[in-house]
């Protein structure tokens, strides 16, 4: 895709029992609000055996590294891809390079969705289990290339040519796992984007990656006479998950191009790189590192001054129905200030929309009553977040232990605007003392960040760890968005909020309304195709006969 054009993408729903949603992970879809992809909340699912047109239209500044994934359970397992924007102005790029290299991660689980997902709504309680490899490319990297079962299971062969120059594409599509990398050899990797905004060059000795995350490297190959005197053209990549009970990691190979060469027999016998393991390493890697390379984008930065409100929102496990005593009885959930969201729900509920009732009602959740109760609605069944144009908000994640007294990590997303990333930490948010970090240093802008885990357990009930974001709402990004934990499980159990940025009237004066946008306001609506008609409408901006 290019900045500034729209791209149609039909997407067919061949799942003869499921509903299916794609949702383009990191594009705002401010200009497309129909087409982010969130069944209930943008827009109601694709019914099996129907289509749906999205519309995608990256603005000028979208460059950058994205995927596609179903929104719908545990689809985004398989149902997923790469997905790159490029520049408008192809010369000159911010960062030139000769070639361009996309790496996917992904996980892999020996078992269906079906049965994961029924697991997490069981009582009692069952969890996925970790998966039995970390994928890149669809290669889990666990068996060498001479006695490997299956093609999928050697590592993935990352082929350059010497004193060229590449960008490569880290692109995390993991359900759950934290990704720790690095390249043998190659000690010093330069950052050049993250989260699709391109950043200030920040050199790294290695990479973490969690779900939902992408950063761009800018990797300068070896040249002949360095490979010469090292007396090797092939070089190891090893990855490894943090933070889980059970240990997951592989390699890839970077192969330098140089006359014919053979495939190494076997794998190391011993990590080449070493990755730390110790959690101030983990906790700490490219704090208050990353700066935006647009200068719009850092003048536009909020001061402390500017906020107008700050929310609060604490996340934690809640048991229904049971008790915990080392193990789980009942049924599990995670909740947001006491919130749980859960889409499958939603579904099976036939609840309409978040934004289809903007449109049918005019009506967009009580903004008093949010301010009352921990920032959202509990007057009605609009249980979302609002905030209204002209707001600057910081919006601060915590972490509880919860009823086991154990904290996890969360990969926290944001739909509908990219905000700045102004920090996590440890114990609780002090944002006077956090405003320090900004008199020379501006923060980029992410659309997936870590709330990191400080400790493994402690106290039950006990909030610790806060990941801080700051955000505008502006004419610009009204609409009806989600942000969520992008661990799968932990989303389809609960561990996500829905937001309402903008009253009704600045929606609706933003987008066309009714007869223009009628298609799109039913389940099954003629927005939506099969095999016996095509699409009434195909989008907000158009309409066809």
């Amino acid at each position: 895709m290019k900045e500034n054009y729209t791209t149609w993408v039909r997407v067919y729903n061949n799942i003869e029992d499921q509903n299916l949603t794609v949702h383009w992970h990191g594009l705002s879809q401010r200009a497309d609000i129909f087409s982010d992809g969130t069944p209930q909340v943008s827009q109601w699912p694709i019914a099996p055996f129907n289509y749906f047109d999205y519309a995608i239209t990256p603005h000028v500044g979208d460059a950058g590294s994205y995927f596609y994934h179903s929104h719908i359970g545990m689809q985004a397992l398989t149902a997923s891809g790469v997905l790159i924007v490029d520049d408008i102005e192809a010369d000159p790029l911010p960062y030139p390079y000769d070639h361009d290299i996309s790496l996917l991660f992904q996980d892999f689980y020996n078992k269906n969705d079906s049965i994961m997902e029924a697991g997490l709504i069981r009582n009692p309680f069952q969890w996925t289990g970790e998966p039995e490899a970390i994928l890149i490319n669809g290669r889990s990297g666990n068996s060498s290339f001479s006695n490997a079962s299956d093609a999928t299971c050697t590592p993935e062969v990352i082929r350059i040519s010497p004193g060229e120059s590449y960008r490569i594409r880290l692109i995390s599509n993991t359900a759950l796992s934290f990704i720790t990398l690095g390249v043998e050899d190659h000690n010093n990797l330069t950052i050049i984007e993250a989260d699709g905004e391109y950043t200030k060059p920040w050199s790294t000795d290695r990479i973490q990656i969690g779900s939902g995350q992408r950063f761009s490297l800018l990797f300068q190959a070896k040249s002949e006479q360095e490979l010469r005197t090292a007396n090797k053209t092939q070089f190891w990549l090893r990855y490894e998950n943090r933070d889980r009970p059970t240990n997951v990691s592989g390699y890839a190979l970077l192969q330098y191009e140089l006359g014919y060469q053979t495939l190494p027999s076997s794998l190391p016998e011993r990590p080449p790189v070493r990755l730390p393991t110790d959690r101030k390493n983990i906790t700490t890697w490219s704090e208050h590192a990353l700066e935006s390379l647009n200068p719009a984008s850092t003048n536009d930065f909020p001061t402390l001054s500017e906020v107008t409100r700050t929310v609060y929102i604490t996340m934690g496990q809640i048991i229904r129905d049971g008790f915990y005593n080392g193990s789980f009885h009942g049924i599990v959930q995670w909740a947001q200030n006491n919130l749980v969201y859960q889409t499958e729900s939603s579904q099976r509920n036939n609840s309409i929309p978040y934004l289809i009732q903007v449109y049918t009602t005019g009506t967009t959740p009580n903004y008093t009553a949010a301010l009352a109760n921990n920032g959202w609605d509990p007057t009605s069944n609009n249980h979302a977040f609002p905030a209204l144009v002209g707001e600057v908000l910081d919006i601060v994640w915590l972490s509880n232990s919860g009823p086991t007294g154990g904290w996890d990590f969360h990969p926290m997303h944001a739909h509908g605007a990219h905000y700045y990333d102004i920090g996590s930490g440890n114990g609780t948010y002090n944002a006077t003392a956090n405003e320090l970090h900004f008199k020379n240093y501006t923060p980029a802008k992410r659309d997936t960040t870590m709330l990191h885990r400080y400790a493994v357990s402690g106290e039950k009930n006990t909030t610790a760890g806060w990941r801080a974001w700051r955000i505008r709402v502006t004419e610009d990004n009204v609409g009806a968005w989600m942000m969520h934990c992008h661990i799968l499980a932990h989303t389809y159990m609960g561990s996500q909020t829905v937001w309402v940025f903008g009253d009704a009237a600045s929606i609706l004066d933003k987008f066309l309304v009714q007869p223009y946008v009628d298609g799109y306001l039913n389940f099954g609506g003629d927005a939506y195709g099969n095999e016996s008609y095509d699409p009434f409408a195909d989008g907000v901006y158009r309409r066809r006969r």
